[in-house]
């Protein structure tokens, strides 16, 4: 065996046992497709495909006392697959996000921002739904460009409200200042709470 594939080996072991006695939650986490975690064999589903496997994978991980470790294959051994997804989607779910109007945006927009989940409350039926009513919208633009950044508009919003809002969804995807990871440079089309496509930027 390689140094490099035991170093893996035991980094996976590593983490196995961070998780095993841990009763910290569970969480999916919005990840791009060519994010490193999927080559170590992180657990994911695809969000939004692409023609060389995914653009966007939804993670999965828990906060554990010493810092935030990602479920792997290996989980799988111990650990039932679709108990660890609902399980995730439950805690987002019960997650705490308040969603406010941006001022900068004649409060045409609602945003949650700063929060460790902030970007995967797009994933939570019940939080969208709360978009939709608070925009009195039945379709909504959602921009998640990097981790812990949420802005939603209604799709049939103003034009001018429009090239504000895929201002500030560029201005963040190309923004690195604040170290946040990046997940996609595309819109999500959001209906009934639940997304339906996306609009590649």
């Amino acid at each position: 065996m390689s140094n490099t594939a035991n170093e893996n080996s035991k980094e996976v072991e590593k983490i196995i046992e961070q998780t095993k006695n841990s009763d910290q939650k569970i969480y999916p986490i919005l990840k791009p497709g060519n994010w490193v975690g999927l080559k170590a064999g992180a657990l994911s589903n695809t969000l939004i495909p692409a023609e060389n496997g995914a653009e966007v994978v939804i993670a999965y991980g828990m906060d554990t006392p010493d810092n935030f470790v990602f479920l792997t294959q290996k989980h799988l051994e111990t650990m039932d697959g679709q108990k660890i997804t609902s399980e995730a989607f439950e805690n987002l779910g019960n997650y705490e996000a308040e969603l406010e109007f941006v001022g900068s945006l004649d409060n045409k927009a609602v945003a949650t921002n700063g929060n460790d989940f902030s970007s995967e409350i797009i994933l939570s039926k019940a939080h969208m739904l709360k978009a939709h009513a608070m925009l009195d919208a039945e379709e909504l633009l959602v921009s998640i460009p990097r981790r812990t950044c949420m802005t939603i508009i209604s799709r049939d919003v103003d034009e001018e409200t429009m090239n504000k809002f895929a201002y500030l969804h560029n201005f963040t995807w190309e923004d690195d200042s604040f170290g946040n990871a990046p997940i996609t440079n595309s819109l999500f089309i959001v209906k009934e709470g639940t997304i339906v496509g996306h609009i590649p930027l």
